[in-house]
């Protein structure tokens, strides 16, 4: 988080009155890391970890941690994956197709072909296209409305896939892009949903919490006449509030964002994509798998595998957005319960599912990196776990 966490925590932990060996008691966090926190020995500490010594010491978390990136950047591999489509965003130039100017139905036509990429995490195949879709949508933006919304849209999915990949700075461009292109208030919400998620995995709670309301509080229906996109755009909103309040140790207006979104859910009454779009899809289980996850971040494992054999996830696409996140709890749980090959089989089933997506997300390292911890050998089916997602040697 920042090398100033260890005089925040001992500050505080002294205001409470709290020894380092209570602290440790309390929170459930070695007190060898609380001593090396305090002593500089450690600059950093995960976001959970973080909260977990929030809850503790009776403060929200952005009081304990600097806002500052809790989520690694990319790495090395995946920023050469994808230098060709930050030098398209970041030093925009001519369409390579210069004997044929691109045009907006045709760029239209390439978004919706390769949205199914963006659904099914297929990143190698997007790291070739999306350079040359990106200087397209850039050449039609200054064309007219249309051409303005063709933009907006290849920047909000670029944006994205950006976030999701950990590569925050230019993912933060790509979105400020397609917020400025959009003129219409529900699309603009599902950038500011996708803003969120990446203002929390950079770790800046506040930001993310901020700004989920007020763009709540601006797209809210009027539920007597709200129709299935405004449902989904106020919905998702409300989730990523919730999602910020949880990990800043606010669970009142954790619990009171998520029933509002129930709330939306119940109208609508079945999941739902607006437009066939993946990342507008929302209804009762969209707020199921939240609900579990917002468990799992307050260290409710118990929670976690009481409601997750209940939530009916078999007919939902297994994209990162829903099940394939919501699985690395049940996970995480599984891992938590030391029922570690449960958890393995589950980190096993992603894997054969999502190769492409899961070495991207921090969360699966740390999940199998406390199985590891508890093994005295590993099987080889754990180690070719452990070289597919990256875990560090």
């Amino acid at each position: 988080m920042s090398a100033s966490i260890g005089k925040r925590l001992r500050d505080i932990r002294k205001r409470r009155g709290m020894s380092q060996r209570e602290l440790a008691n309390g929170s459930g966090v070695s007190l060898s890391l609380i001593r090396k926190l305090e002593q500089g020995e450690r600059a950093d500490t995960r976001l959970e970890t973080a909260r977990q010594l929030a809850v503790a010491l009776g403060v929200p978390t952005t009081q304990l941690v600097a806002e500052e990136a809790a989520d690694r950047e990319a790495s090395g591999v995946t920023v050469d994956q994808w230098v060709g489509v930050r030098h398209a965003l970041l030093e925009p130039g001519p369409s390579d197709d210069l004997d044929e100017p691109p045009t907006v139905a045709g760029i239209r036509a390439a978004v919706e072909n390769t949205q199914p990429l963006f659904s099914g995490d297929k990143l190698a195949e997007l790291s070739t296209i999306l350079p040359t879709l990106i200087r397209d949508a850039q050449a039609v933006a200054e064309s007219g409305p249309e051409g303005r919304a063709v933009h907006m849209r290849v920047m909000q999915l670029t944006g994205w896939l950006l976030t999701q990949t950990r590569q925050f700075e230019a993912a933060e461009v790509a979105l400020g892009r397609s917020l400025d292109a959009s003129s219409d208030l529900l699309q603009s919400a599902v950038t500011v949903s996708t803003q969120c998620w990446l203002l929390l995995r950079c770790g800046k709670l506040s930001g993310a919490r901020e700004l989920a309301i007020r763009w709540a509080d601006e797209a809210e229906p009027r539920m007597s006449r709200a129709t299935p996109a405004e449902l989904s755009a106020w919905g998702w909103l409300l989730l990523r509030a919730s999602a910020a309040s949880i990990r800043d140790n606010r669970p009142g207006e954790a619990e009171d964002a998520l029933r509002l979104a129930n709330s939306a859910a119940v109208a609508l009454g079945r999941e739902f994509a607006p437009d066939n779009d993946f990342l507008r899809a929302f209804g009762p289980v969209t707020v199921a798998l939240k609900r579990t996850e917002n468990a799992m971040v307050v260290d409710r494992p118990d929670l976690v595998l009481k409601l997750a054999p209940k939530i009916p996830t078999n007919s939902m696409r297994p994209t990162s957005n829903n099940r394939n996140r919501h699985l690395l709890d049940v996970a995480n749980a599984y891992a938590r319960s030391r029922r570690y090959g449960e958890a393995v089989e589950i980190l096993q089933s992603i894997r054969a599912r999502a190769p492409q997506w899961l070495p991207n997300q921090r969360y699966a390292q740390d999940i199998l990196g406390l199985v590891v911890a508890k093994r005295r050998t590993l099987t080889p089916e754990m180690r070719g776990l452990a070289d597919a997602i990256g875990l560090p040697l």
